[in-house]
């Protein structure tokens, strides 16, 4: 046989393994902050928590990644990023595992804390490992699947746990949405030394603890307030946190901008934010995600608490927007290359349609029809999703200079997971507000589309902002170090 096609052959089985091994660590990453709000229910009367230790269980974990992300790529830059990679993937793992067996909340708690920190270690890895790893429609092909993976584990969190408390394996309950990640992980682990070749960023090798202490600082700052606001009723301390975070980014950013001029080695190099396509990159991820998250809640709720379905039935409903997300992914890699921003600025606009169009079928339903009727325009809904969550990512990470590969992939998960909050606090405090005293789920439901319809619309505004072909030119990768393990 032919020595080239040998080597062709074995090179795509190693970038399939490499994008397995990924894909994994990205499913059970994304997964973990849909999946547990099936089982919170039946997790509180097991416990015997209280409300505010329940909540808890959500914002531990969501506090925990988005203060450490940045950290956490930064650290891959430095000491390699499939070390970190593992090294987080294992600590999520057993975290799982502990969750999975707590015999209280408070073990739960330090379960979710542990997760939130794992997660924070391996997350921004995965792109940062794409982008030193693949080039050209490599690239852009690994990009795409990793935004359908993530799209998949958001759309698909609902049905998996609704599945998993419906088949109570074992009698464990609530206990299989958190073991569920364990055997995944164990599985990623065991492949990763084979699949993934270690790499590392040139230049210093001096981590700025002090920019550590300052991001983490400000992003505590503003998610803390935003988890936690709504459930208190907004007390002061809430816009104290707030307002703090403004002077504590100040001091980030100056700081960053001083080690920079000196040959000093930043936390996030400012040369990231000259690049047009990453600044508004970064920026229009938050917008965007802060309409899915709080979307998938919403939907939730109203399909759980306004037409009564269980969580496995809820979930089923959700497929209908998997689909279609799925299907406009796939049709987004090869869009594109070719029409830029405006894929980006269709997908925002079709979201708004589908949204609009729930709105009025939800009228429909309140009148004596199925929930069956919302399919169709949850089924739009996942197309739009579908163009926005690829081609973006592509956008962010498309001219990332692998020196700052890591820090890039932090600040974009870090985007991600702010736009999460600040959308479940704000359309979640909407949403709320409007249910009122007799139970009004589907009026609640109506206003929070107008809300995320709107959202949307702003995305596909701002991503007119961008240069033409966001994802056209892609840099050659960076060869990665010898593996650790030869």
């Amino acid at each position: 046989m032919n020595p080239l096609a040998n080597k062709a052959q074995s090179t795509a089985r190693t970038s399939a393994l490499t994008m397995a091994v990924l894909m994994a660590g990205t499913f059970v990453f994304v997964l973990d902050f849909f999946i547990v709000n099936v089982a919170i229910p039946s997790t509180q009367v097991e416990l015997g928590a209280s409300d505010s230790q329940i909540q808890l269980v959500v914002a531990t974990y969501a506090i925990a990644i988005a203060s450490l992300l940045i950290l956490g790529g930064r650290l891959g830059d430095l000491f390699g990023r499939r070390r970190l990679f593992m090294t987080g993937l294992a600590l999520f793992t057993a975290s799982s595992a502990l969750c999975g067996a707590a015999p209280g909340i408070e073990v739960l708690l330090v379960g979710r804390i542990l997760q939130g920190i794992g997660a924070a270690l391996f997350a921004p890895q995965v792109l940062s490992i794409i982008g030193v790893t693949f080039a050209g429609d490599e690239r852009r092909r690994a990009v795409t699947t990793y935004g359908i993976t993530m799209g998949l584990a958001a759309a698909g969190g609902q049905l998996v746990g609704g599945a998993l408390i419906a088949l109570n394996v074992f009698d464990l309950d609530w206990r299989t949405c958190y073991l569920v990640n364990v055997p995944i992980g164990i599985a990623a682990l065991a492949l990763a030394p084979r699949a993934i070749a270690e790499s590392r960023a040139e230049g210093s090798r001096r981590l700025d603890f002090l920019g550590a202490a300052l991001a983490g600082a400000t992003l505590v700052a503003i998610v803390l307030p935003l988890v936690e606001g709504r459930r208190q009723g907004w007390p002061a301390w809430t816009f104290a946190c707030l307002a703090a975070a403004v002077p504590l980014a100040f001091a980030f950013a100056r700081r960053q901008c001083r080690l920079a001029a000196t040959g000093g080695a930043p936390l996030v190099h400012p040369d990231l934010f000259r690049e047009r396509a990453f600044t508004v990159g970064v920026l229009a991820s938050v917008v965007f995600y802060a309409g899915m998250a709080s979307f998938f809640l919403v939907l939730a709720i109203y399909l759980q608490e306004g037409c009564g379905l269980s969580a496995l039935d809820s979930g089923l409903v959700f497929t209908a927007l998997a689909t279609g997300y799925l299907l406009a992914s796939a049709g987004a890699e090869a869009l594109a290359p070719r029409f830029g921003r405006q894929v980006l600025a269709a997908g925002g606009t079709v979201r708004a349609a589908a949204l609009a169009g729930l709105a009025l079928t939800v009228g429909a339903i309140g009148t004596g029809g199925s929930p069956l009727l919302l399919v169709p325009a949850l089924a739009v809904d996942g197309i739009g999703m579908g163009l926005l969550t690829a081609p973006l990512v592509a956008t962010v990470v498309g001219g990332m200079d692998p020196r700052h590969a890591g820090a890039a992939s932090g600040v974009l998960s870090t985007a991600q997971q702010v736009g999460n909050t600040i959308g479940v606090a704000a359309i979640g405090a909407i949403f709320y507000g409007a249910i009122g005293p007799d139970g009004d789920y589907a009026g609640a439901f109506e206003l929070a589309l107008v809300a995320v319809a709107a959202v949307c619309l702003a995305v596909a505004a701002l991503v007119q902002l961008l240069p033409g072909r966001p994802a056209a030119a892609v840099p050659a990768p960076v060869r990665p170090e010898p593996r650790l393990d030869q």
